[in-house]
């Protein structure tokens, strides 16, 4: 399980490898307009919108007597398929429709690998008695960020060959198939849920709609729909202008390949380090205090932006590489670092059989949201007229996005007043502490005649 999951996650963070040289080829050789690249890396998350309909399949429907490992096979399969493309065939990154299509087809294969890895682990975890897993599963990740953004700014430094980056990231997702097809899924302990064998006689089409009953049930739960309201909310309402930055650091700035890549490497860092400090202590701190802080934290990260855009780094005698290589990476660090423990506290409350379409649905409204503030940013940047040949109210857009940032705070009450995981000193492992036990009521859910309990928080103990 460590070694399956560990790589997995680890590619999944190392992306950031060819994407540093897929995002200059596009800026630089193609010589792209800002909100045209901007466009680009929003529109390839769209097959991540469809993340709750993989996580159905995986849930409901076993292939070869395996219900997780090969739908990971079959999203690498497609990743190796995209990024060798990119660099085996020379069309395919010379014009915007194929680069297009290859970037479809490789984020289509990393969303079904990630719905079957997030549920692997949410089961793994449920089976194990182990909540909290999902931190892990970040620390991972953010390895394999630290070294593949590190690794892609050297490389783009000394040689400029984004193609070999490409086929470079393909042998890995190669050596990763390698591992899904020589595990076993037996071998990780993993039980088939009651509920799918009672179905084993039912058609395709029946297994599926059941499986989507079952989410629409769980997702309309207070305790699951009040929280994921905000957390897509605060990220709804915040246009973003990642593209314009870019634009910004590479054309007027003129900062190396290596500054960009080591500033995400710095961010990457700051990540692995935040993952730690939270599986460490982060578990016990309630989620409505835990998810102030690290909000309040973003609005003022964004602001450094600001600081590089106005020169106010030069002013105090910090270069714009010392300074990007530093800062740069903040704001986009603890944007990912405040999805953790919601996914902590979604994977507890996800009910057995239903860890894939639940976990799936949670990435996927993430990721809509995302799109959206993405293609907000666009518009936004357009109407303050931000482009590659004027960037004077591009420092405007900072202070928005600021004031937007702090916005989801008069709707904070939606996020739990509770432990997303409780530590049970005496017993030196993680479980639900005595008073959380008392303080919540046993309700039951009914799945299609499968009875699951859940826990939920009493309004008159969230108001405590």
């Amino acid at each position: 399980m460590v070694v399956l999951c560990g790589v997995g996650y680890y590619v999944n963070g190392f992306r950031g490898f060819p994407w540093l040289a897929l995002n200059f080829h596009m800026a630089h050789n193609l010589n792209m307009h800002p909100s045209a690249l901007q466009i680009v890396q929003n529109s390839a998350n769209l097959p991540m919108v469809a993340k709750p309909f993989y996580g159905i399949l995986s849930d409901a429907l076993y292939i070869g007597g395996a219900r997780r490992l090969p739908y990971i096979s079959i999203g690498v399969v497609l990743q190796v398929l995209s990024w060798g493309s990119l660099a085996l065939i020379p069309v395919a990154n010379e014009a915007l429709a194929p680069i297009m299509a290859c970037i479809l087809l490789g984020n289509l294969g990393a969303s079904i690998s990630e719905v079957a890895k997030d549920a692997l682990v949410a089961e793994y975890g449920h089976n194990t008695k182990l909540p909290g897993l999902q931190s892990y599963a970040y620390m991972a990740s953010a390895i394999g960020g630290v070294l593949g953004n590190l690794l892609g700014g050297f490389f783009l430094l000394k040689t400029h060959q984004t193609k070999s980056m490409f086929l470079a990231f393909a042998a890995m997702l190669m050596f990763q198939l390698t591992i899904s097809l020589t595990t076993r899924e037996e071998s990780l302990g993993l039980s088939q849920p009651s509920i799918h064998r009672a179905r084993l006689s039912e058609s395709v089409p029946q297994i599926i709609k059941k499986q989507y009953s079952d989410l629409t049930v769980a997702v309309k739960e207070e305790g699951i729909l009040h929280p994921l309201f905000w957390l897509v909310s605060s990220i709804l309402v915040i246009p973003m202008l990642s593209g314009s930055i870019f634009c910004y650091q590479t054309q007027c700035l003129n900062l190396d390949p290596l500054i960009i890549g080591m500033s995400k490497v710095t961010g990457q860092l700051m990540l692995l380090g935040l993952a730690v400090v939270y599986n460490r202590f982060g578990q016990t701190v309630p989620m409505r205090n835990l998810a102030v802080g690290v909000q309040i934290l973003y609005a003022f990260s964004l602001l450094l932006d600001l600081v590089l855009v106005k020169g106010i780094n030069i002013q105090i005698g910090i270069s714009n590489e010392v300074f990007t290589l530093c800062f740069s990476g903040l704001a986009e660090t603890i944007g990912q670092f405040k999805l953790l423990p919601f996914y902590v506290f979604f994977a507890s409350l996800a009910p057995q059989g239903c860890e894939g379409s639940l976990m799936s649905f949670l990435a996927s409204v993430l990721c809509l949201s995302s799109i959206f503030s993405g293609f907000l940013g666009v518009g936004f940047a357009s109407f303050l007229g931000i482009n590659s040949g004027d960037y004077s109210r591009l420092p405007l857009g900072i202070v928005v996005q600021f004031v937007l940032a702090l916005l989801p705070l008069c709707w904070i009450g939606f996020v739990p007043d509770l432990q997303a995981v409780a530590v049970d000193e005496k017993c030196g492992r993680i479980g639900r502490s005595k008073r959380t036990r008392m303080n919540r009521r046993v309700g039951r859910v009914v799945f299609d005649s499968a009875a699951i309990s859940y826990r939920r928080e009493r309004e008159s103990d969230l108001r405590r």
